[in-house]
């Protein structure tokens, strides 16, 4: 961490911390600006005081990711920042292929990019899972016209398992809402899971900020639909929907899915011709099953809905209680704290990215690693001490 960054992050001027460490303010300023290198005695103070976060290093490497984007690239990242909070849609699309990019040199323009946005707090984030073939889509459109018939700008963020080959999006969750992704106050972005667990993609946090930065009013997450491990979602939005097929399970089976337990609202979706009977029988079935099972928010007990996306029944009601949802939470300041502990969990998930992409293109490509690799082969070193030899050049590095 350079010194300048280390007297921001702790609110401490240059004249506080000269007084600390018993050097002149003009020296601090110059050790800030590098004009001037700290001798081994200062070098001592600085890394005493700042408990070895500031190291001789950070006087003398630059920031890898200042280094890493010219004056115009900057300038490029500050223009898309403003076109996105101005509503360009095609500025949106290009920040959120961007942000979802795995190249080195995009990653440090989206973290350039991120800290010249300004998102909106209005917005609801709406969380929807559910099995493969239970209309999530359908859903998700059905609502989201609804919500545009009310004046109000729908984003969906539609993850999909990656294709092997590509890497982009299989299913393609975009075709199968063509109403909603031609509507001009709709944004459809089918986003590939890249091989993430938790039935979101890894860049998903990323792109909300992207949409309420734009503005959006209410930002629909699809997960892939996968099954019980499907609970990553649960700890990006402000209410978590669990779609389900009529005759979908005993209440003993509703018990058993976890994923159950984090539901907010479970819809029984499909309410129509055939399947009426055995959706109002799998609605008290559930309702029954969330009678005992202890409730995931302080201040809201859920509730289970039937609707028919096709038909359009039941979306009003179950709208209405979104927003009775959010109204509940925003008076007693859950909905507030909620998304504070979802920021610091964001907080320490990309620190975590970061330290793993870093492994992965930097530390894995060392000639040490390579020759620890073929030690390991040859049963000449011991894996955990191999391990260990890796973790300490990392550690010298950051």
């Amino acid at each position: 961490m350079t010194l300048k960054d280390f007297l921001k992050v702790n609110n401490i001027s240059s004249r506080e911390f000269s007084e600390k460490i018993n050097v002149s303010e003009i020296s601090i300023s110059r050790y800030i600006n590098n004009s001037r290198f700290p001798n081994k005695r200062i070098l001592k103070r600085i890394f005493d005081f700042t408990s070895g976060l500031v190291t001789s290093d950070d006087f003398i490497k630059k920031r890898k990711n200042d280094d890493s984007l010219s004056k115009s690239e900057k300038i490029d990242m500050e223009v898309l920042a403003n076109s996105i909070m101005f509503g360009d849609r095609r500025a949106l699309a290009r920040g959120i292929t961007m942000v979802e990019s795995s190249l080195e040199k995009d990653q440090h323009k989206t973290d350039y990019l991120l800290s010249k946005l300004k998102p909106s707090k209005k917005s609801i984030r709406i969380g929807i899972t559910g099995v493969p073939g239970v209309g999530k889509s359908t859903f998700i459109e059905s609502l989201g016209l609804k919500l545009i018939r009310e004046n109000l700008k729908v984003a969906v963020l539609a993850i999909d398992p990656s294709s092997k080959i590509s890497g982009g999006s299989i299913l393609g969750d975009k075709t199968r809402m063509d109403k909603l992704s031609n509507n001009n106050s709709a944004f459809v972005r089918p986003s590939p899971s890249g091989g993430q667990l938790g039935g979101v993609a890894k860049k998903t946090r990323e792109s909300i900020y992207c949409f309420e930065s734009a503005k959006y009013d209410i930002i629909f997450i699809e997960t892939m639909g996968v099954g019980q491990a499907e609970t990553a979602v649960h700890n990006m939005v402000d209410i978590f929907l669990v779609l389900l097929l009529p005759a979908g399970g005993d209440d003993l089976q509703g018990i058993k899915k976890g994923i159950i337990e984090l539901a907010d609202l479970i819809v029984v979706n499909k309410s129509d011709s055939m399947f009426t009977n055995a959706a109002s029988s799998t609605q008290s079935e559930y309702q029954n099953a969330l009678s005992i099972i202890k409730n995931n928010r302080l201040d809201y007990n859920p509730k289970v809905f039937k609707c028919s996306s096709l038909m359009s029944s039941g979306i009003e009601e179950i709208w209405n209680e979104i927003k009775e949802f959010c109204q509940v939470r925003k008076k007693s300041g859950n909905f507030f704290l909620n998304r504070e502990n979802q920021n610091i969990e964001w907080l320490w998930d990309l620190t975590k990215q970061k330290m793993l992409d870093y492994f992965e293109n930097d530390i894995k490509n060392l000639p040490v690693s390579k020759i620890l690799e073929r030690k390991i082969g040859q049963n000449k070193i011991n894996i955990a001490e191999a391990s260990n030899l890796l973790l300490t050049s990392f550690i010298k590095k950051i």
